[in-house]
């Protein structure tokens, strides 16, 4: 399993608490049950935001990938099952999440690391004229809201691209290894080793079979577009990875070299 940063037998430094209410937990929602949930997940190494009691997308991807991991049904809610899979696979210390919380600390909440590592002051909050505050407020209020499912950084010339490549080189792969080429292509964007570009990265020379062999501009269903937006968004079913391949059709001896991650239908995936 990719995700997580540490065995699974060192999951004993703090004693479980079984703190989740009966509700169904979902995107939205408030509260102490979201407080335990990032900090289990933070736990296992899923989710590296702020333990901050609100169910937004960081939470919302992490509990996907969380779900992906464990052999789940991929769908963001958290419910009866995956509450116990959690319970079973972390530890929850409330008190000492939720008086950081109070203190206004910075900290992480990961198994395995002493509570001295996790913890430091948080950055002291520069107080404004209250004129600064009000205008600022006002500012605040005329903005308009941005839309969540496009990040910023990525047009929709990149998206429609994007989804152009995971159509020509995945169609007919199951939906979570769309997802994967589709992560694929952003955590190349991403890396120094490779272009900059969504589209850099797929038109560069002998990167992907759907360029070569004129796929590229086989028209998308909405499957494939679905994928990369779910990539965008932050679901990474690779784990990381910069490579993917068919070991029965490669023919390169040097793809088979890199230290492989997983398996996803046909496709083996690569770092």
């Amino acid at each position: 399993m990719a995700l997580l940063l540490f065995p699974l037998s060192e999951l004993t430094y703090v004693k479980p608490v079984q703190g989740f209410s009966n509700q169904v937990i979902q995107q939205g929602a408030t509260g102490d049950d979201v407080i335990e949930l990032q900090s289990r997940l933070q736990y296992l190494g899923f989710y590296n935001g702020k333990i901050d009691g609100v169910f937004g997308w960081g939470t919302y991807w992490a509990v996907r990938n969380f779900q992906y991991e464990f052999g789940l049904e991929i769908d963001g809610l958290v419910g009866d099952e995956v509450k116990n899979k959690l319970n079973k696979a972390s530890n929850y210390d409330e008190g000492y999440v939720k008086e950081q919380i109070k203190k206004g600390n910075e900290f992480t909440h990961y198994g395995g690391t002493p509570k001295s590592q996790q913890t430091k002051p948080g950055k002291q909050q520069k107080q404004q004229p209250k004129s600064n505050q009000n205008e600022q407020a006002n500012q605040q209020q005329k903005q308009e809201p941005t839309a969540v499912n496009v990040p910023s950084g990525y047009s929709q010339n990149d998206i429609q691209l994007m989804a152009n490549a995971v159509y020509g080189e995945a169609r007919g792969e199951p939906y979570v290894g769309q997802v994967a080429v589709a992560a694929v292509i952003l955590n190349r964007v991403k890396s120094a080793s490779f272009p900059n570009s969504a589209s850099g990265v797929i038109f560069e020379p002998r990167a992907f079979t759907a360029v070569a062999d004129g796929q590229i501009w086989l028209e998308p269903n909405d499957q494939a577009k679905e994928a990369v937006m779910d990539a965008i968004n932050g679901w990474d079913p690779s784990g990381q990875a910069l490579y993917y391949f068919n070991p029965e059709t490669a023919t390169s001896d040097w793809i088979w070299s890199r230290p492989q991650i997983k398996q996803i239908g046909k496709h083996i995936f690569c770092k």
